[in-house]
């Protein structure tokens, strides 16, 4: 790899103050300075500094976010604050991406990450990667309404859903529930819930494939998987 797109891919600037860099004697490659912006290193086998600072390169990245209501599922948006403007500017220029999407008034577990491959695999309907969602239901959930979710209900653009898991946490006036699907229509889980005469007033991403939510990250606030657990997310493929 080209030391400039090196050092710019890991946040040292654009290509052309990354120039400047080289230019000012700053970067060295093993111990020797490096002016040449076309100079081919290998970061996996070579030392990268900067004033002395060790380079630390990475192809990918993957962030796992707690997802606050509000913030759109996106990496870009004119009107509204997306879930990449949350990121630090280390995380940022990585240029990672939502793994699907949670609806805006959605919380909860949301992957982030620049490796397409994964994103893909992990989307593909093919797959089945199972999602587990916490909500609150504006009226008692039944038995009935576990049965149909098992065999799949047909929402209202007549799609057929593949069969989902519906736990009752509590049922009465208003109700607890969690719900494990393996697809990721639109706004699906609301309009499951619509399909058999219900709303769903709160809703919050649990889990995607064997990966649950951190407990210790607020709404907002993310982290980057560590090696077991990306482990964890590409076993799901």
């Amino acid at each position: 790899m080209r030391i400039d797109k090196l050092l710019a891919n890991v946040g040292y600037g654009s290509r052309k103050e990354v120039k400047g860099l080289l230019k000012s004697g700053a970067i060295k490659v093993d111990g020797e300075k490096v002016k040449d912006a076309k100079q081919h290193v290998n970061p996996n086998e070579q030392e990268v500094t900067v004033y002395d600072e060790v380079v630390v390169y990475k192809e990918f990245v993957y962030l796992m976010m707690n997802k606050p209501p509000g913030v759109i599922s996106a990496t870009e948006d004119h009107q509204h604050q997306t879930v990449v403007d949350l990121l630090e500017i280390e995380d940022a220029v990585f240029q990672p991406f939502p793994v699907g999407r949670l609806d805006k008034d959605t919380e909860g577990f949301l992957l982030l990450t620049n490796d397409g491959q994964l994103s893909h695999q992990l989307l593909s309907p093919k797959k089945h990667v199972p999602k587990t969602y916490y909500a609150t239901i504006n009226a008692p959930v039944t038995e009935e309404d576990q049965k149909a979710f098992a065999k799949g209900v047909t929402l209202d653009d007549g799609y057929l859903t593949k069969p989902a898991e519906l736990t009752i946490l509590s049922s009465g006036d208003t109700s607890e529930i969690e719900l494990t699907i393996v697809e990721g229509k639109f706004h699906q889980v609301k309009r499951m819930f619509e399909s058999v005469g219900k709303k769903v007033t709160y809703l919050k991403r649990l889990s995607m494939g064997s990966l649950q939510l951190d407990p210790d990250l607020e709404l907002g606030e993310y982290r980057e998987l560590d090696e077991e657990e990306i482990k964890l997310l590409k076993g799901n493929n």
